[in-house]
């Protein structure tokens, strides 16, 4: 086990259980805020910061909005990852593999500077984590796995497998799709097999990206070379293959340069010839939502709560977004003196969070059934819907604006 940071002991005011993304960036909300956070974590040790952001990029990535990007200035993270490598965009390319439906979106057309930037999850933590061990008031605990949830007057009991027991009034679940932290507070959750597996690499394209963002919708479903620049080289894309679990056991078995014809004729050629220049993975894709955010001292947040389809990199936005809400709901609530984990605190979060959440949700399952089918009408009809949106300005500045977070209420944190 790891231990920084001056706070120590068994009692904290929130507890974190995840050390993600998501849970990282909470904690840091909440540290920032003078709140005494423990955030425990099943790795052993933090990322290596002095080797993140360099050489080889890494294959996990995500597409984080401006509305993201915001959060993260706040926190104080954001130069010295940009500093690492963050590759911005200002253009999406979208089209129909079966006909000539095409629509294109520009930052220009939707009033912002870019769309996003598509960055390595490892160099999101490590900035975090960095961060992290400059807070006083937050202390990181490694290497320990949580075994058991209790409840007592004193508010929420988390017990580790050392035996050691952590009180909070409120404990946050930050730990994954699979969160056993969920299942420990028996929370029920909708789960749905999408069928489709996304096959994830990093190649290296014949063309400059150009800070496009390409995705190709195909029968076997949507292909996305996301641009990565490394080095000043804009050469590089990072590759999501969402497809069938056959297709994708296919894939990740080829040798990379098998799989690099399939990458380009799938992708149609539009960087010119493609070098893989990873492996390849595969990751199963259950779309799942919590039944409950909440409980009495006790939340979910981020992929704990909801899991979406990478249709359009809106995964870790939303996760982002949530534990943007439950700062600024924990904040005003110490403020005014109200217990941490009490419930009508908590359900203000939850009513703040869940249609936001559960909109983009359907909406990109709505996607993905739209162009999973081949029946010949409905290819028809949606070449020329993607054709019509096209040509229709305002309505591309309203989907950008979604798009890139500008939905509903911002918290401050965000605006």
């Amino acid at each position: 086990m790891t231990e920084t940071a001056q706070q120590s002991g068994t009692r904290f005011e929130v507890i974190v259980v995840g050390g993600g993304m998501v849970g990282a960036a909470l904690a840091a909300l909440l540290g920032q805020a003078g709140i005494a956070v423990a955030l425990l974590d099943a790795r052993a040790e933090p990322l290596p910061a002095e080797s993140v952001g360099k050489g080889q990029p890494a294959m996990r990535v995500s597409a984080l909005t401006p509305v993201s990007q915001r959060l993260l200035e706040g926190l104080g993270v954001w130069p010295w990852m940009a500093a690492r490598r963050v590759t911005p965009y200002c253009f999406m390319q979208v089209w129909d593999s079966d006909g000539s439906g095409e629509v294109n979106f520009s930052a220009e057309q939707a009033g912002v500077p870019l769309l996003g930037h598509i960055v390595e999850n490892d160099v999101i933590l490590a900035a975090l984590e960095r961060r992290l061990a400059e807070l006083p008031t937050v202390s990181i605990q490694l290497g320990m796995r949580v075994t058991g949830l209790e409840s007592t007057t004193e508010g929420r009991v988390v017990v580790l497998e050392d035996g050691r027991r952590l009180t909070a009034p409120l404990v946050v679940a930050a730990d994954g799709a699979r969160s056993p932290l969920r299942d420990l507070a028996r929370i029920e959750v909708k789960a749905h097999d999408t069928g489709h597996e996304a096959v994830v690499t990093t190649v290296r394209t014949q063309r400059e990206h150009g800070g496009v963002a390409r995705q190709v919708f195909r029968d076997s479903g949507p292909l996305a070379f996301l641009p990565l620049t490394v080095d000043g080289d804009a050469h590089y894309c990072s590759i999501v293959w969402s497809t069938s679990p056959e297709q994708a056991a296919r894939l990740t078995a080829l040798e990379p340069v098998a799989l690099a014809r399939e990458l380009e004729a799938a992708f149609e050629s539009r960087l010119g010839a493609v070098e893989v220049v990873d492996r390849a993975l595969s990751v199963p894709l259950i779309q799942r939502h919590a039944e409950s955010y909440v409980k009495s001292g006790f939340a979910l947040v981020g992929d704990a709560a909801h899991s979406i389809h990478p249709l359009a990199g809106q995964g870790v936005n939303l996760g982002l977004m949530d534990v943007a809400v439950l700062a600024e709901e924990l904040v005003t609530a110490r403020r005014r003196g109200v217990g941490l984990g009490e419930p009508r605190m908590l359900a203000r979060f939850a009513r703040r969070r869940r249609g936001d959440n559960s909109t983009m949700l359907a909406l990109m399952d709505g996607f993905r059934l739209l162009f999973g089918t081949r029946h010949p009408l409905v290819t028809l009809t949606r070449n020329l819907g993607l054709s019509g949106v096209d040509r229709l300005v305002p309505v591309k500045r309203l989907l950008m604006r979604q798009a890139i977070g500008e939905r509903g209420r911002l918290p401050a944190s965000c605006r």
